[in-house]
């Protein structure tokens, strides 16, 4: 059973940056696939990024692509997202979440292909 805690959302201005960190316990997180969803309200789960274990190959949404970087440090059990260029349509609650894929270079883009979730994290980004 892997538990997963966000933290690092917080209010920022539209052109700002913000770095959401993921911390993982209970399992052995180098084994499993990270990627980070959010939802914005009355809209639906979206998918925002995803690494595989390589550590390397990784898939983004095209909203967030060039503006977002998904990274992990295993030593740490920790996945991050850092987020540049903000702008309000980033807005919404940041879930990290963990699965496994069937090769080493996959990545999960898929809601249902997670195993875990952690709680959210709201980021808000103003006008």
């Amino acid at each position: 059973q892997v538990q997963l805690v966000e933290s690092g959302g917080g209010l920022v201005q539209a052109g700002g940056s913000l770095r959401l960190s993921c911390a993982a316990s209970g399992g052995t997180f180098s084994t499993y696939n990270p990627g980070w969803f959010r939802q914005a309200p009355g809209k639906e789960r979206e998918f925002v990024a995803a690494l595989a274990r390589d550590g390397v190959s990784t898939s983004y949404a095209d909203s967030v692509k060039g503006r977002f970087a998904i990274s992990r440090d295993n030593a740490k059990n920790a996945v991050y997202l850092q987020m540049n260029s903000l702008k309000p349509e980033d807005t919404a609650v940041y879930f990290c979440a963990a699965g496994r894929a069937p090769l080493y270079a996959s990545r999960l883009v898929k809601p249902y292909q997670y195993d875990y979730w952690g709680q959210g994290t709201q980021v808000t980004v103003s006008s």
